[in-house]
C-alpha cells in the first residue's frame, strides 16, 4: 500500500512539474528575436519627434505641469493611483544609470512592443505596450534615436507599490496571454488610406483606448467596447466615449475633431479640460494631415 501511495504522489508532484512548466512556457517574457531590430540604420530624429508628441511621452514621464522645453526632461517620478496599487513612472532619458541611455535598440523595442524589460522581466501593462506593439520598427528606432538626443537626467523614480497579487511580475505573463495581442482593435475592411493611417495612430503610439475604453477587473478592455468610455483609471470621474454615437464628440465632423485637437477648441467654443489637456497640447504638435486621420477613424470605429 505504501509504494503505491508513494507512486501516486510521485506522479501527482510530475503532474504539478509539467503543469508549471506548461505555464510557464505559455507565459514567460517573450521578446522579438534578436534579428528583428538589426538593419534599421540611423534614425530619422525628426519623424521620432513626431512620434514623441503622438505617443504623449511627456504626459507621464516630464515633471508634473512642464512646460516648454523642460517637457523634454523625462525623469519620471510621476505616482499613478490605481486600483491594483501606485505605478510610479520610470526615468526614461537619456541618462546612462539612471534612465535609459544604455539600452540598446532591442531593449527598447521589446519593451515598447513585447512589454520585456531590459533584464528579460515582465513590465507592467501600466507602460502602454499593449497600444505600441502596433509601432513598426522603422517607427521604434526613430522613437529610440530621438528620445537619446534629448537632455538626461540623474533622478531615479521609486518602486512601484502595487497589492498582492499584482506586484508578483509572473503574474503578468498570464494577463499577457489573456489580453496582450498586436491585432487591430477594430476591423476596418476596405478602409481608406486616411483611415488606415488614424488607426495606427489612435491604436498605436497614440494609445487612445488606454484610457477611453474600458477595463474588467483584471485590467483588460472589455470585449465590444473600444473607445466607449469608462471610469478614470486615476481615480476620479469618466473618461467620455469617442465613437460616432456618443454624446461627447458624435456628432463633429472630422474637421471639428482634427480643429479640437490642433486648438483645444470645441465647435460650440469651449475649451480642452482635464487630462485631456496635455494629450491636445501633444497632439498639436502633429501634422494637420494626421488629425484629420485621426478624426477619420474615430468616426469609421463602431458606435457605442
Amino acid at each position: 500500500m505504501a509504494s503505491i501511495a508513494a507512486k501516486i504522489a510521485l506522479a501527482g508532484l510530475a503532474a504539478l512539474a509539467l503543469g508549471a512548466g506548461v505555464a510557464y512556457a505559455l507565459t514567460r517574457p517573450d521578446p522579438h528575436p534578436a534579428d528583428y531590430w538589426a538593419g534599421l540604420g540611423q534614425p530619422d530624429l525628426a519623424h521620432g519627434e513626431t512620434l514623441f508628441w503622438a505617443g504623449g511621452c511627456a504626459s507621464c514621464h516630464a515633471a508634473k505641469d512642464a512646460q516648454g522645453e523642460a517637457v523634454k526632461l523625462l525623469s519620471g517620478g510621476r505616482a499613478l493611483p490605481t486600483a491594483f496599487g501606485t505605478f510610479n513612472v520610470p526615468n526614461i532619458s537619456s541618462d546612462p544609470k539612471a534612465g535609459i541611455g544604455s539600452w540598446t535598440l532591442a531593449q527598447f523595442g521589446d519593451a515598447m512592443t513585447r512589454g520585456v524589460g531590459p533584464r528579460g522581466e515582465h513590465l507592467y501593462p501600466s507602460f502602454p505596450y499593449g497600444s505600441y506593439a502596433r509601432m513598426s520598427r522603422e517607427d521604434v528606432n526613430d522613437l529610440f534615436g530621438y528620445l537619446k538626443s534629448l537632455p538626461a537626467s540623474p533622478d531615479i523614480a521609486p518602486a512601484h507599490a502595487l497589492n498582492f497579487p499584482f506586484n508578483l511580475r509572473l503574474a503578468v505573463g498570464g494577463w499577457k496571454l489573456l489580453y496582450f495581442t498586436d491585432a487591430p482593435r477594430v476591423d476596418l475592411a476596405n478602409a481608406s488610406d486616411a483611415v488606415r493611417r488614424g488607426q495606427y495612430l489612435v491604436e498605436g503610439p497614440g494609445h487612445c483606448g488606454e484610457c477611453h475604453t474600458p477595463r474588467n477587473v483584471m485590467g483588460g478592455f472589455q470585449t465590444g467596447q473600444w473607445l466607449a468610455g469608462g471610469p478614470n483609471p486615476e481615480g476620479e470621474g469618466r473618461i467620455p466615449d469617442i465613437t460616432p454615437g456618443s454624446d461627447s464628440i458624435g456628432a463633429w465632423s472630422e474637421e471639428d475633431i482634427a480643429n479640437y485637437l490642433e486648438t483645444g477648441f470645441t465647435p460650440d467654443f469651449d475649451s480642452v479640460g482635464g487630462s485631456m489637456v496635455e494629450v491636445q497640447q501633444n497632439l498639436s504638435h502633429l501634422p494637420k494631415e494626421d488629425l484629420l486621420a485621426i478624426a477619420a477613424y474615430l468616426k469609421a470605429v463602431p458606435a457605442r
